[in-house]
């Protein structure tokens, strides 16, 4: 199938269901597959065809979902950004993917004054999804009420254009096949068991390839309902609707488990709370906040794995069965993983190593870097970059990201090793450590500490607190007290930012 296929099936099984809803309205699984064709043939109409990229700068909206929909059908690729880039990234992204068309809002006013058309020139038309201050189209009056075009999505053809945060230079965008995200939701629904009855919330950012995959298509394969929210602010309106939209399944990133671990909650909107599973993923998840979050919560909460190359989901803990604590659990059905340790071999049981990935959900390669693909991708198995082990029972377990790696004196030193222990204390909010050049000893490790209001620590005393569990090699040089942590559109800690800022002391 297709993702065209799965939204048309929703459509024609459950045409009155109610798909999506916001503050305001409600669109069922006919409105949205009627929007996405009659954008389609507007599309069409523009001179967008087969193959030709269409990029969308836009919040969490009605218009975000048509569009994506809307873009595939003609079997053009959609290219969703990130709605926290800066101007550079913007104008880069759009060149690099030869963007046709260009939709976008007037709440990024600021950056579409700054766009360098002399530098797309691909770039044809601008899609406004509402006023803009500059010529466009008007997002209403691309629809059409013309017969719609044939549908031109094929299995293997590119449906989307994920472009990936670059850990040096520019980002590179990954090349997600119709199949390879089709059969990522298809494994992922049964993994975790997700019901034609379950109801999502979504306020996490759309464009992001986990939300969108597990808040959005999950949703249309199953044909269940999403609430969908600008935003996560204010957190007020989270918890609000977990109970009077009756919320079965939630997923949402650690620090959000981190807030709700900590926040006092009523115990009233505790029992009217319906929530069955909770899902983490798009970053690490401190051992101490899962603990945490499940005794207050009393609810499971799975821990998952994945990137944008794959679709971007590899793993999750069951929710029927054993969940390890520490572990983002076995691979879904259909893909499998591989460690791979430094001699290129696969690696024995809790032997660390690279973790590889070979599925249907693999992507086709980054778009216009054949090197970069030949890189990432040998054999069919997709090296990921992170490090990690996989214990007797097939469960694996994150060590870090490979480029986050620290080498002291030629020992490998694992940030997240030092992180967990600094999350058990309950004055740490947050906790990031990274690499240092050092002349004498390669590199040195420096600890990042973000408090709890009210609470703090001193240098000494999380060094001595540290001297209990760790070798001393791992105990970091020294530590700086931060305010805030720079952090992705998805709440993950921006460590290369931390290192570089590090760096240039």
């Amino acid at each position: 199938m297709t993702l065209i296929d799965m939204l048309r099936t929703a459509s024609e099984k459950a045409p009155n269901k109610v798909f999506l809803q916001n503050e305001k309205q409600k669109k069922t699984f006919k409105d949205i597959y009627g929007g996405a064709l009659s954008f389609a043939t507007g599309l069409k109409s523009l001179g967008v065809k087969k193959g030709d990229r269409v990029a969308m700068l836009l919040n969490n909206s009605f218009e975000f979902v048509i569009a994506y929909f809307g873009v595939i059908y003609i079997g053009a690729e959609i290219v969703p950004l990130n709605t926290f880039l800066k101007i550079e990234e913007v104008n880069y992204i759009l060149n690099d993917c030869s963007a046709k068309i260009f939709i976008t809002s007037s709440d990024f006013a600021g950056i579409i004054k700054d766009i360098d058309l002399s530098r797309i020139p691909s770039l044809e038309t601008i899609i406004g999804a509402d006023k803009l201050d500059m010529n466009h189209i008007a997002f209403g009056s691309v629809y059409s009420c013309l017969t719609p075009p044939e549908n031109m999505a094929l299995e293997e053809s590119t449906a989307a254009v994920i472009y990936t945060s670059g850990t040096t230079g520019f980002p590179k965008g990954a090349m997600l096949t119709h199949r390879n995200m089709f059969t990522n939701v298809e494994s992922s629904c049964e993994a975790i068991n997700v019901k034609n009855s379950d109801r999502f919330i979504l306020f996490l950012p759309m464009f992001h390839a986990f939300s969108f995959t597990v808040c959005i298509l999950i949703p249309v394969y199953k044909m269940c309902y999403t609430r969908f929210l600008r935003s996560v602010r204010p957190f007020s309106d989270i918890v609000r609707s977990l109970v009077f939209d009756r919320i079965t399944i939630f997923v949402a990133i650690p620090p959000v488990f981190n807030v709700l671990a900590a926040k006092r909650i009523p115990k009233i909107a505790l029992w009217l709370v319906k929530i069955r599973i909770c899902v983490s993923g798009a970053a690490p998840l401190s051992g101490e906040v899962l603990k945490s979050f499940e005794k207050k919560f009393r609810l499971p909460l799975l821990e998952g794995y994945g990137l944008s190359e794959a679709s971007p989901v590899v793993s999750v803990n069951p929710i029927v069965g054993v969940r390890k604590a520490g572990s983002v659990g076995p691979a879904i059905p259909g893909v499998t993983v591989s460690i791979i340790n430094e001699d290129g071999k696969s690696a024995g049981f809790n032997e660390v190593g690279e973790i590889a990935v070979k599925g249907p959900n693999v992507m086709k390669g980054y778009l216009n870097k054949p090197f970069e693909t030949a890189e990432a991708i040998k054999d069919g198995w997709l090296f990921t970059g992170d490090i990690g082990r996989m214990d007797e029972d097939g469960y694996i377990f994150i060590m870090d990201r490979k480029k986050d790696l620290i080498i002291v004196n030629g020992m490998n030193l694992y940030p997240r090793e030092i992180e967990e222990i600094l999350y058990k204390l309950e004055s740490v909010e947050e906790a990031a450590v990274v690499g240092k050049k050092d002349q004498k000893h390669g590199e040195i490790p420096i600890g990042v500490v973000k408090f709890r209001e009210g609470r703090s620590a001193t240098d000494m005393e999380l060094r001595k607190y540290l001297r209990q569990h760790l070798a001393n090699y791992k105990i970091p040089h020294r530590f700086e007290f931060w305010q805030e942590m720079p952090k992705t559109g998805t709440g993950k800690i921006l460590k290369r930012e931390i290192k570089r800022i590090i760096n240039e002391k």
